[in-house]
């Protein structure tokens, strides 16, 4: 595991949030005013796009980066791939795990049986397996992390602690994910902006930022798109719309998040000047 030495950090943040906000809300308004389900023409198009607007406001801080001729964030996990690959599949099932053992535990307390009909459904309706593992790896974790996790978390790293950086993401990610609940078609929609799921729903989102971002330090960007998508596809296999089960994932993540935070350590970084990542 590599970093390199230390380098203003605020203008890259500040690049990063008008890029990613910018980019997103002007798809994602697009696709509000065109009206129509997500899954068909023209609406699509839109909406996929600003999900990958943490991407573009990571190639701009980039192209800015290399331009001025900075060197990487002091806190950028690098990572050698054997190491990462160790780490990856862990996270994954870890991931999934929150959300499997929260739904059971929502069950215990009187919410709904966990069951994966519609999950089969959904899978059927994908494609099959492949198409359906594609699709969720695509649409979120492969086009927001990054951003999120690869772009801004080492640049908060550089003045906070990782929990302060870690809600911080949080907070801003679950802003971000506002213009879903007006897109037709999206499980944010289903939801209903002002209701029990559309609330538990955006406060989910940061305990979920506080994983990614301890799977970011412990295997870079890999591992935090283990993380996203083992979250992702167990909620979705699940079908998971009920405010006890929704709640029961929000605490179960929130307590493991902070028990894996408590047991990691400070990395010292090395100095070292390295151009090709952050």
């Amino acid at each position: 595991m590599t970093t390199t030495t230390p380098v203003p950090q605020k203008s890259g943040l500040v690049l990063f949030w008008a890029v990613t906000f910018a980019t997103t809300f002007a798809f994602w308004s697009v696709a509000i005013a065109l009206g129509g389900s997500v899954m068909s023409p023209p609406t699509v198009i839109p909406y996929v796009l600003g999900g990958f607007g943490p991407v573009f406001g990571a190639i701009a801080v980039r192209v800015r980066r290399a331009r001025l001729g900075q060197p990487v964030p002091t806190h950028t996990v690098r990572l050698r791939l054997t190491v990462r690959l160790l780490w990856v599949l862990p996270l994954l099932v870890l991931a999934s795990a929150t959300v499997l053992g929260a739904a059971l535990l929502a069950e215990l307390l009187g919410g709904p049986a966990m069951s994966f009909t519609a999950g089969q459904s959904l899978i059927a309706a994908a494609g099959g397996p492949v198409p359906f593992f594609i699709t969720m790896l695509v649409a979120g974790p492969l086009a927001e992390e990054p951003g999120w996790r690869g772009t801004a978390y080492p640049r908060l790293r550089a003045s906070m602690s990782r929990l302060r950086a870690g809600l911080l993401m949080g907070a801003v990610w679950a802003v971000w994910h506002l213009p879903l609940f007006f897109i037709s078609g999206t499980v944010h929609s289903a939801f209903g902006l002002v209701s029990w799921s559309g609330l538990l729903f955006t406060l989910s989102v940061i305990p979920m930022a506080l994983l990614t971002c301890y799977a970011y330090e412990r295997a870079g960007v890999a591992a935090s798109i283990a993380v996203h998508l083992g979250v992702n596809a167990t909620m979705a296999l699940l079908s998971v719309n009920s405010p006890i089960t929704q709640a029961s994932i929000l605490v179960v993540q929130f307590l493991v998040a902070i028990a894996l935070l408590a047991r990691q350590r400070e990395r010292r970084p090395e100095r070292r000047v390295d151009m090709a990542h952050g």
